[in-house]
């Protein structure tokens, strides 16, 4: 056995939530909703790539958050009181040549012995079934509007009810918002979950180090894609969380450059922006590195400068704080940095903030929730102010500088310098912990690993 073997034996395998997390879940959800009431999931679909050729299915995250349940065509009931079992799930039925051809199936025992389901049914028979669960009840939460072949099929099936009104049928008189209940406990984060969230951001961290190594003048952009995609799948991480950004020179200046198939340019940057998928938990990190190894001084001057308002937005996200108060401190420092330099002039820092000249260099906001989803979901606001931040909640921090070239308002030197870093951070009962630490993102430290090479 050679030393790149040993090296992959032993690693463990990434971690995974316990089947209880979702049961917990599930019976969080059920102590909120309305008595007399159900609620409907349905699972993603299988989309269809080219032809006969499907993309990978990856499935519904309000779906996976209350089941683990990795199926499509399938429906997840939850029914408060009922005597049989409050969470119902139809799915697939086993198939021996189903399976042969297209992998293994749960099935209906699986459903419950191996997903902690209290009953289930064939797929095949929901338009039988559901509709004698939902009958009687007063109220339905639904996600209306987000698949509209499915909510056709909710609305066939109140009408069905309806249809039997004189035979004594009741059907609901209300539809409630679903993932009013959901979303927001999926805003706050267990000490599972920030463990499977942990260890994306260390395999993301590690693969951004790995990106830093190979880079070098005249490789294309995918290339060092490549790289990073590689760590993820040798790590355990199947899938990217989103599409992969690395700009090289000018390209770091369009914020969602995904083309990834031009030279790069020695004297350049490159802003990488990429994030691995674990367990249905994203990572999101980004650097920006100098081609060849060294920052030249226009680049360091504003890398600096990015990273000191990075610095400052992170010690701004702390319980009791606001959601916007990291962006504001980002802002403010790069603004400050901003008139230093000459590249944008105002009479004051506050009236600079104020007119936000900021905007043409920073158009973005500082950060955004993330979770099972890379822009996870959650109010910003609540009756119309700022959200507090409350320990478990995790974002992103990713202030930027972006000074496209040809910019006519700014000195040449600055232009096709497009910057930025970003972290995942979780907010703790004492302050934050960044998720993403052990990737380097100081100028030296940046290119002592470049140096490595």
């Amino acid at each position: 056995m050679n030393e790149s073997t040993e090296k992959l034996e032993s690693r463990k395998l990434p971690a995974k939530l316990p089947m209880k997390e979702y049961a917990a879940r599930r019976q969080r959800l059920l102590r909120q909703m309305a008595p007399n009431s159900i609620a409907i999931l349905p699972s993603a679909s299988l989309k269809i790539r080219n032809r006969d050729a499907e993309y990978p299915f990856r499935q519904d995250s309000d779906f996976y958050y209350l089941t683990g349940f990795p199926e499509p065509e399938a429906v997840l009931a939850l029914i408060p009181g009922r005597e049989h079992g409050e969470a119902v799930l139809f799915c697939k039925e086993r198939n021996p040549e189903f399976e042969l051809w297209n992998g293994r199936l749960a099935g209906q025992e699986g459903a419950v012995e191996v997903y902690g389901m209290d009953d289930a049914f064939p797929i095949a028979d929901i338009d039988e079934i559901l509709p004698g669960l939902i009958e009687g009840r007063s109220k339905v939460y639904y996600a209306m509007g987000r698949d509209e072949k499915f909510d056709r099929q909710v609305m066939d099936w109140i009408n069905a009810i309806r249809a039997k009104v004189r035979s004594g049928a009741q059907p609901p008189g209300e539809f409630a918002a679903l993932e009013h209940l959901l979303h927001d406990m999926r805003l706050y984060k267990s000490p599972a979950e920030l463990k499977v969230m942990g260890e994306a951001a260390e395999i993301t961290a590690q693969a951004h180090i790995r990106a830093m190594k190979a880079c070098r003048p005249g490789m294309l952009e995918y290339q060092l894609e490549a790289e990073i995609n590689y760590h993820f799948l040798m790590n355990g991480a199947r899938a990217s969380a989103y599409n992969a950004i690395v700009g090289g020179g000018d390209n770091a200046c369009i914020l969602h450059y995904t083309e990834n198939d031009q030279v790069l340019r020695d004297g350049d940057l490159v802003l990488i922006d990429a994030g691995c998928e674990l367990d249905h938990y994203a990572a999101d990190i980004t650097r920006t590195i100098p081609v060849n190894g060294k920052f030249s001084p226009e680049q360091r001057t504003l890398y600096e400068l990015v990273l000191s308002a990075q610095e400052a937005a992170i010690a701004a996200t702390k319980p009791g704080n606001h959601w916007n108060q990291p962006h504001e401190a980002a802002v403010r420092v790069l603004c400050e940095g901003l008139l230093k330099l000459g590249i944008i002039q105002a009479p004051s820092l506050e009236e600079a903030i104020a007119q936000e000249l900021y905007r043409p260099f920073y158009m973005h906001r500082t950060g955004h929730w993330l979770g099972m989803d890379v822009h996870d979901v959650g109010d910003y606001k609540i009756g119309g102010e700022w959200r507090v931040l409350e320990p478990g909640m995790v974002m992103t921090v990713e202030p930027g500088l972006y000074i496209a070239a040809n910019c006519e308002s700014v000195e040449p030197r600055w232009w096709g310098i497009g910057i930025r870093i970003e972290d995942d951070v979780v907010v703790t009962k004492d302050g934050c912990q960044v998720l993403t630490a052990s990737a380097p993102k100081t100028v030296a430290d940046i290119e002592r690993i470049m140096a490595e090479r």
